[in-house]
């Protein structure tokens, strides 16, 4: 997960052992405003949009790990934790390099298993 783009992995099947690639959320980029503050606001409210949909994808999720190569996966586990629906999932996180969408299903492979 960064700032314009994340990937979910998980089970497709919570008894299945494989991990996979379940969804890719593109985020929008910010277009400067007039102002700093109008600015500021936009970027606010389109990373709420992308918190959002990446939200749509972990329904039924008991254990979601955040990893990410800034601060942007702290600011989304803080929006989980305001999203009453995920009040008791299971949270983790981690920073990393980024990686391949393969070394990325590598790394949550041994995460979750």
């Amino acid at each position: 997960m960064d700032t314009q783009a994340a990937v979910i992995i998980g089970k497709e099947q919570p008894e299945s052992d494989s991990v996979s690639i379940l969804a890719t959320v593109a985020g929008e980029k910010a277009t400067s405003k007039p102002s700093e503050k109008t600015t500021h606001n936009h970027e606010k409210s389109l990373q709420a949009k992308f918190f959002k949909e990446i939200a749509t994808h972990l329904q039924n999720a008991t254990y979601i790990h955040v990893t990410g190569t800034g601060q942007v996966q702290e600011q989304f586990l803080h929006y989980l934790a305001e999203t009453p629906q995920f009040k008791n999932t299971r949270t983790d996180e981690s920073t990393v390099n980024k990686m391949s969408d393969d070394g990325l299903v590598a790394f949550m492979t041994d995460k979750l298993n």
